[in-house]
């Protein structure tokens, strides 16, 4: 069963995936809106598959007795699921996050270099006439990542997307994510640190966690007063995860710079603050959003369905982990 907005089934899933999903099985497909509560109830009782962000709280689980796996298509885990319920069920909880991390990886390096160089602001001054040559004026404060220690807040699928596109500039990479062993990082050849010791020693901070209960707006002054004048902070993940204020507080201040992704408010309202706020980089959400991962999003759904179909484990989405899925407060997308 279909109910995926606000993806659109003809953007993730191309005439191939489309054959191979009908192979597996009758389709109920639903586009557009979300579906209504009257659909969704008028076929959960014989559903195997849900492929969208149906709300499924306990009661409605209980109608659901051939339901085996949801796939959340919006690549959020939202609040509105009783995963405790679908784990005790064995219920399997996709998201098809994963598709996400190489585009936003290659977005957080690229904004950490327009950072450290000011190429945003050269392009900006050239197209107005106002450019020195040989930069020497633009080049003041420019620095160069190679070398420097360069820190990771959040390790999960894009904190290790971006891990590769960092290990040639050739400095100690510190990782602080509490839900990972320290063992584990340190297999990863990263460096375990605390907060305190990432902004303290960084010069680029990528900002890489979700937003959970443990982690809203945790990041705020106390922790961009560490970092040395002129360090980067690059927000790509979530911006639940900071004080926003405070992080353009900083950049005003010419403490850090800041390079932003994703904003308390989507759309970004008119009036916001940020678009007079210097030492920034600003993009509105669209790291991770480019056609060509599209199609991705349908092959990791099908290649899963046909597993779990055999009785085997999903392998290519990302899984709900019971133990920490009730923490997490991503919004969903407006």
């Amino acid at each position: 069963m279909f109910d995926p907005h606000p993806r659109r089934i003809d953007v993730l899933f191309n005439s191939e995936t489309k054959r191979r999903l009908e192979s597996l099985g009758d389709v109920i497909w639903h586009d557009g809106a979300p579906a209504s509560d009257a659909h969704i109830e008028r076929y959960l009782p014989e559903v195997t598959a849900i492929v969208g962000q149906s709300a499924l709280p306990r009661e409605r689980l209980e109608r659901a007795k051939k339901l085996k796996v949801v796939f959340n298509v919006e690549s959020n885990f939202l609040p509105n699921i009783d995963y405790i319920e679908c784990h005790r069920r064995g219920i399997h909880v996709l998201s098809t996050a994963p598709v996400f991390a190489k585009p936003v990886a290659e977005m957080s390096l690229g904004l950490a270099l327009s950072a450290a160089r000011r190429i945003h602001q050269a392009d900006a001054a050239v197209r107005a006439g106002n450019e020195t040559l040989y930069g020497e004026g633009d080049n003041h404060d420019s620095i160069l990542l190679h070398g420097r220690p360069l820190a990771l807040v959040g390790c999960g699928n894009v904190g290790r997307a971006l891990l590769p596109l960092l290990r040639p500039f050739g400095g100690e990479i510190l990782v602080n994510d509490p839900w990972i062993h320290p063992s584990a990082l340190r297999e990863m050849n990263v460096t375990p640190a605390t907060l305190d010791e990432c902004f303290e020693r960084a010069a680029v901070v990528f900002l890489m966690a979700a937003t959970t209960t443990e982690n809203m707006g945790k990041i705020g002054r106390a922790y961009f007063d560490k970092m040395q004048k002129g360090g980067i902070v690059v927000l790509a993940s979530r911006a639940g995860i900071v004080n926003f204020d405070e992080l353009l507080d900083a950049a005003e201040s010419g403490r850090i710079r800041a390079a932003i992704d994703v904003w308390p408010d989507e759309p970004i309202p008119a009036g916001h603050r940020a678009r007079r706020t210097p030492n920034t980089v600003l993009q509105a959400h669209r790291a991770g959003n480019i056609p060509e991962i599209w199609p991705w999003m349908g092959q990791l759904v099908v290649d899963d369905l046909e597993l779990v179909l055999r009785g085997l484990a999903p392998q290519r989405c990302q899984r709900a982990q019971w133990e920490t899925v009730s923490k997490l407060r991503s919004k969903p997308i407006e």
